[in-house]
């Protein structure tokens, strides 16, 4: 028997772990435009696993990586 509750725990722990879902919605946007963009599979495959390795849009403001001001 499946435990729902406890799926539904791990499921929302991890969405918290990437900064909720407006991030999972960036998230999802990046990829979406990894997709759509040119190049071939392999490309897009390795630019969508950096990708998801960061949690949020990277075009959402500022990269990860520069200080706010």
């Amino acid at each position: 028997m499946v435990n729902f509750k406890k799926l539904t725990d791990k499921a929302k722990e991890h969405v918290d772990k990437r900064g909720g879902t407006d991030a999972l919605k960036g998230d999802l946007d990046e990829l979406k435009d990894i997709a759509k963009g040119k190049g071939s599979v392999k490309d897009k495959a390795k630019a969508a696993g950096q990708a998801i390795k960061e949690p949020g849009a990277k075009d959402e403001g500022s990269d990860a990586n520069t200080p706010q001001q």
